[in-house]
């Protein structure tokens, strides 16, 4: 279970292809404190594609 103080969050990417939330992450909130973009693979679209971190 996550605890109060932790430094790392769960955060949902998402297509921005398909706008579909494909996957669910960690990240550190002190480290990288702007939103996340990844490459990765889309199944619906069946390419890589850029994932970004929704809210």
């Amino acid at each position: 279970m996550a605890k109060a103080s932790d430094k790392r969050i769960k955060i949902t990417l998402a297509c921005e292809e398909c706008k579909r939330r494909n996957y669910i992450t960690m990240k550190s909130k002190i480290n990288d404190r702007e939103r996340i973009e990844m490459n990765k693979y889309c199944r619906w679209d069946r390419k890589h594609t850029v994932h970004k971190e929704t809210r």
